[in-house]
């Protein structure tokens, strides 16, 4: 039993292997309609459940296609229908669950919420999100790199705006596979320094750069992300909108990458906030092959959990 917690806590052999079967499953699927099964039916039999603390379109719509794709069912449950952590300890919960179902995905705020799931659990647990990672996600983007461009290993990739969660994960990513990372964003903003610490302690080279102009010079990958979220005030989105609008991603920015320099962004995007319309409609934009491997990737993360 494998639990996905984060990418910096797995293997890099089991990084790749992961990669590999999501591009293998993908293909497999290449010739098939829509909604049909898996000619493999790994999940025969198994139950999974998906909570959700914070509400999803991608996360779970990729995961409950996947688990059907492979033969499984799907419980979903929402915080509300739980109240974790509230009406039971976290611990009580994962116990529980265990006896019904054969593996969780949880996404949730606090990350001491998946840590205490994965802890007390007796099947493998998956990160969907915290507050502070999204691995699923990177995996994806990097199954979507790999895909255009060949092996991610020693390329330059340029995050811009917030350091936040997923810009976390990117960070994990780089160390365990092999690329450089600047990071484009004002101060107030930066990724948190064990993040960058982790990187760099396994040879990454990572930048941290104010000029966004500067830091996308040689990008082979430019990565945005939301400069708010639906929890933020108003007031909040304003002061955010005034620290990050010098790292739009724009078609003047994309023109200083590569010329062959991919666009990624994990979605839902604020159109002409944090890039613009011509960029992720552009021929450098692979935002919804990046949504599309989401489903791919993850297949391979539950079978690598599961060992199927």
């Amino acid at each position: 039993m494998n639990h996905f917690l984060d990418i910096h806590k797995t293997d890099p052999d089991a990084l790749r292997l992961i990669i590999d079967q999501g591009v293998a499953m993908k293909q497999a699927r290449a010739d098939r309609p829509k909604g049909t099964p898996d000619d493999e039916q790994p999940l025969a039999g198994r139950m999974v459940a998906l909570i959700f603390e914070k509400p999803s379109t991608r996360t779970r719509v990729s995961f409950d296609v996947g688990v059907r794709q492979m033969g499984g069912e799907t419980m979903v449950l929402s915080g509300s229908d739980m109240q974790l952590g509230h009406g039971e300890t976290i611990a009580d919960t994962a116990r529980v669950l265990s006896r019904y179902v054969d593996m969780i995905m949880i996404r949730t705020f606090d990350e001491s919420v998946l840590t205490e799931m994965a802890e007390y659990a007796d099947v493998p647990v998956i990160n969907g999100l915290t507050d502070r990672t999204h691995p699923c996600q990177i995996m994806a983007d990097v199954m979507t790199f790999e895909e255009h461009r060949g092996p991610i290993k020693g390329k330059k990739v340029v995050w811009t705006g917030d350091g936040n969660n997923v810009c976390a994960s990117f960070l994990h990513a780089a160390g365990q596979f092999g690329f450089d990372m600047t990071f484009a964003g004002p101060p107030q903003l930066d990724p948190e320094a064990e993040f960058v610490g982790f990187a760099r302690d396994r040879g990454s080279k990572i930048v941290i750069e104010r000029d966004a102009a500067k830091a996308v010079d040689g990008a082979d990958l430019i990565v945005a992300d939301t400069w708010v979220s639906m929890h933020d005030a108003q007031s909040a989105r304003e002061r955010r909108h005034n620290l990050l609008r010098p790292y739009q991603v724009n078609d003047a920015l994309m023109a200083k990458a590569k010329p062959d320099a991919l666009f990624m962004h994990c979605l839902p995007a604020h159109r002409e906030e944090e890039v613009t319309s011509s960029v992720m409609d552009g021929p450098h934009s692979v935002i919804f092959d990046e949504a599309e491997n989401r489903l791919h990737a993850q297949k391979a993360i539950m079978r690598w959990c599961l060992g199927v």
